[in-house]
């Protein structure tokens, strides 16, 4: 009995520090988080500008990928993702700059793109839409709900976004633009997302995830779904996560 009694013991010591090592990531991240003006507010990790997987080598493996698995991604890795696409890359006090140079080219340094995640399975981030804050390179709730789903439908139905556990959703503000480049305006802020969008299909290749861009969605109902003001229209959707399949695009 003394004997069964300390394997008992002993698994149970065995549970506790394997969840303890479990949840420390998860502990780490919501220590990250606090409540400002009723909305949730997670400061990411540090982006790292220095990996194990070159530039060329991303691009050789660069794939799309439209199948996903049911496994979460850290904040470490969506803080690098959200930082690939629209990242602060040299922080320069002008309000015109928007807090400095980015790592996406822009016309003018305008940047009249917005950067949003539907986050559905995050170790340690509560599921909802936020909006990336680059200055700061936190994410702020703007809907308290997973609208993965809802953003799925919208897109004709694509699985891929409803099974991703993050899809980046990129809108444009064209005022930004116009000002300085009339009619040329649009063209350039769809040039800026395809420059970002790549940048998140070599992030992705470079941390073990896939991503797929997808452009094929009803404007007016992921305009609702993110409640969008009339004068900034959504681009493009990009889930990304860990893939099951390898294809051929």
């Amino acid at each position: 009995m003394k004997h069964l009694s300390g394997k008992i013991c002993f698994l149970g010591l065995s549970i506790l520090i394997a969840l303890s090592g479990c949840s420390s990531e998860t502990q780490a991240t919501q220590k990250e988080a606090k409540m400002e003006n009723s909305q949730l507010i997670y400061t990411l990790p540090a982006p790292k500008t220095e990996g194990n997987v070159s530039v060329e080598k991303a691009l050789a493996n660069r794939r799309s990928q439209r199948q996903f698995q049911n496994k979460a991604l850290s904040a470490e890795q969506l803080s690098q993702i959200l930082w690939s696409a629209y990242g602060i890359t040299n922080p320069i006090n002008n309000p015109a700059l928007r807090g400095g140079l980015r790592t996406a080219p822009s016309a003018g340094a305008l940047y009249p793109l917005e950067i949003y995640v539907a986050v559905g399975n995050v170790a340690g981030i509560e599921a909802g839409l936020y909006k990336y804050i680059s200055q700061e390179n936190k994410i702020i709730r703007t809907i308290d709900r997973d609208v993965r789903r809802e953003l799925s439908a919208a897109a004709l139905n694509q699985g891929m976004i409803r099974e991703a556990p993050v899809t980046v959703i990129y809108t444009a503000l064209f005022g930004r633009l116009t000002e300085r480049y009339g009619d040329r305006s649009e063209r350039y802020a769809f040039m800026e997302a395809g420059h970002s969008a790549q940048n998140i299909y070599l992030q992705a290749e470079a941390l073990g995830l896939g991503t797929c861009a997808v452009g094929a969605f009803q404007d007016d109902r992921v305009s609702g779904l993110l409640r969008l003001p009339k004068e900034e229209r959504p681009l493009y959707l990009m889930p990304v996560g860990y893939f099951t399949a390898i294809t051929n695009d």
